[in-house]
């Protein structure tokens, strides 16, 4: 009984109701209008209309237009109107206007890689072309001989977080999707509080919603009582708002400006292994050491600005002259996306490396939802003789998002790419390595969620040590995994397939 009482008062089951409710009572009033007042039926039909003109002149994604444009076709009366409020890809004019000041805030402080990016022209100038997007685009500048690790799990990049959080001096910073109390967490927890006693600036951003059934609702608040400062990103509210469409996924931990942690792995014990929930979790993470790592600390600290409402002088937290150490060959440019604007950083570079790779590409991934123009980037690459390798979970965590994975497999294996499933568990790895030059290592899926409606960061890397990590990785990793062969596939019966289709052309909207 205590549990069932503990559901029924759980702060997502009444905002979900509540969101119920608010959603049965438009579309009561509006069919109680449409029915005894006739122009007010015309207008609901005449606004989604306009919404469907909208959608198809806007600059979205083709497959997202066609399902919301269907949607709205088998709901006319209400279907706009729920586009309005829930459908839109951009934010609100104020949450635009506020990123964009802590963003430009942020871009101040990142220096100009002009000469390194001439230097990398001269080496490859693909590859600088790619640098040079990211630096115009995104504004983060591409460093040159930087110290970087590949973590191919979780378990073995814990130890390494907990050693450099001991060394904190100045500041420690975390933002990430997912955090829960357990080994992992109140490991780095016990560290964080000690830190903060000896005046260590210790300060945490945690996506709501993606912590909602992970910590306590009021969790912030405890945090803060034990001198961290802590900030929830777009906290959940029992009511219709936008804002419920874009969260922060990024995973970020930074000490005191020099070392910089990023990848796959949130902070809860299934990233480490020390619980099982989908067989075993095959997971990544990235360390940074060095300049390079000042670009994730204004990510971090233009986001802070954004959800805390503080303004905050960049320059107080820039790093001492830094020591070398372990300096290697390589460029290194870590890089943040965001749905502010039109500009989709992360599916940019991932289709900049597909499209431009000439031997391999190889690819983790824990989700497969794409849109038609990466889809056809993959099959093209595959045609053409790339060989283009994909690796995606043998155990799926959402098993609607794992049937919609599988619906693309057929046109991709029909066109030479090759499909693996880590057959130990879930893959949550998000890796992409090509011709032994270039690779990104990160938080961006390969779905339209993480393209176009997430905070997400990356790492962009060319001739770093780490780039064959990332390869040797995927390789090993082949040895556990279970090749899907195109027979399998072509077999299926027709309606299988069908429901696949419509899996796919409903997947914007997941």
């Amino acid at each position: 009984m205590k549990k069932i009482l503990t559901v029924l008062f759980h702060r997502a089951t009444i905002a979900g109701v509540a969101i119920f409710v608010q959603l049965g009572a438009l579309v009561l009033m509006i069919g109680r209008f449409s029915k005894y007042f006739p122009l007010f039926y015309v207008f609901c039909s005449s606004l989604s209309a306009v919404v469907v003109v909208i959608i198809a002149t806007g600059r979205a994604k083709s497959a997202s237009k066609i399902a919301w444009i269907m949607a709205i076709m088998l709901f006319p009366i209400f279907g706009g109107l729920f586009y309005l409020v829930l459908g839109k890809t951009r934010l609100s004019p104020r949450m635009r206007r506020k990123l964009e000041t802590t963003r430009l805030h942020g871009e101040k402080s990142l220096d100009s890689s002009e000469p390194i990016l001439n230097e990398l022209e001269a080496l490859d100038p693909r590859a600088a072309g790619q640098a040079r997007y990211i630096q115009n685009h995104a504004a983060y500048p591409v460093y040159r001989h930087q110290y970087s690790q590949f973590y191919p799990v979780g378990d073995l990049a814990f130890p390494a977080m907990l050693r450099e959080l001991e060394q904190a001096q100045r500041y420690i910073f975390l933002e990430y999707f997912i955090l829960e109390e357990g080994l992992m967490w109140n490991s780095i927890l016990e560290i964080l509080v000690k830190k903060a006693q000896a005046g260590v600036d210790v300060r945490l951003i945690y996506d709501d919603l993606g912590c909602i059934f992970r910590v306590p609702k009021d969790y912030h608040k405890k945090l803060e009582a034990l001198g961290i400062k802590t900030a929830r990103f777009h906290p959940l509210k029992p009511m219709l708002s936008p804002s419920l469409n874009y969260r922060d996924h990024r995973k970020l931990m930074i000490i005191d400006g020099h070392t910089g942690f990023t990848g796959g792995i949130n902070l809860a014990d299934e990233y480490i292994n020390a619980v099982e929930k989908y067989g075993h979790w095959k997971d990544s993470a990235f360390l940074l050491k060095g300049e390079a790592v000042w670009s994730l600390t204004v990510m971090f600290l233009a986001m802070w600005e954004y959800v805390r409402g503080e303004q905050v002088r960049l320059d107080d937290f820039r790093p001492g002259k830094l020591q070398p150490s372990s300096e290697q060959n390589g460029f290194i440019q870590p890089f943040a996306d965001n749905p502010l604007d039109d500009e989709t950083v992360g599916e940019t570079v991932y289709f900049n490396l597909i499209t431009r790779a000439q031997d391999y590409v190889y690819i983790n991934t824990p989700y497969l939802i794409l849109d038609n123009e990466m889809l056809a980037a993959l099959c093209a690459a595959a045609k053409t003789g790339v060989d283009v390798r994909l690796m995606t979970p043998g155990i799926p965590d959402k098993p609607l998002v794992y049937a919609v994975t599988r619906s693309y497999y057929l046109p991709l294996l029909e066109s030479g790419v090759r499909i693996y499933e880590y057959s130990p568990g879930f893959m949550h790895s998000k890796t992409m390595v090509a011709d032994d030059r270039v690779a990104v290592v990160g938080t961006v899926n390969l779905d339209y969620r993480s393209l176009y409606m997430a905070f997400e960061n990356a790492v962009w890397l060319y001739g770093t040590p780490s780039v064959l990590q990332i390869r040797d990785d995927f390789l090993e990793t082949l040895q556990l995994c279970r090749e899907v062969h195109l027979a399998d596939y072509q077999s299926i019966p027709a309606l299988h397939k069908a429901k696949w289709s419509l899996l796919r052309l409903l997947a914007p909207l997941l």
